[in-house]
């Protein structure tokens, strides 16, 4: 059920719909496993569904990628799905001071990079 909220989120909110591939992709990484998806195949979109399922748990989850700049973008494309889903979405970035940070690991969903 809640791989089926996100997914219809998505769709509202980005305009993007989960295939069925993706769905399993999700199913995978949310039971541990690893997922090997190429470039372009939706690793992104993937990882917002076990994301929420996680985020729910009110624990904070951290979506990790290798740069700012992707760490931004992903926040902010993928941002109105968790924002539709009621979830808090941070950015961190390396520029950051620890008082810039500390609002940032707060929400329910935080990107950043390997380095931070």
């Amino acid at each position: 059920e809640a791989f089926a909220l996100v997914r219809e989120a998505a769709k509202r909110s980005i305009g993007q719909r989960h295939f069925d591939v993706q769905v399993m992709g999700a199913v995978a990484l949310h039971q541990g496993s690893i997922a090997e998806m190429k470039t372009g195949e939706g690793k992104t979109l993937v990882s917002t569904m076990p994301a929420y399922l996680n985020a729910l748990e009110g624990e904070g989850v951290h979506l990790v990628t290798v740069n700012d700049y992707l760490a931004k973008r992903d926040s902010e494309w993928m941002g109105p799905i968790y924002r539709m889903l009621g979830l808090s979405v941070g950015l961190i970035q390396g520029h950051m001071s620890p008082e810039e940070r500390r609002p940032e690991y707060a929400a329910d969903l935080t990107f950043g990079t390997n380095n931070e």
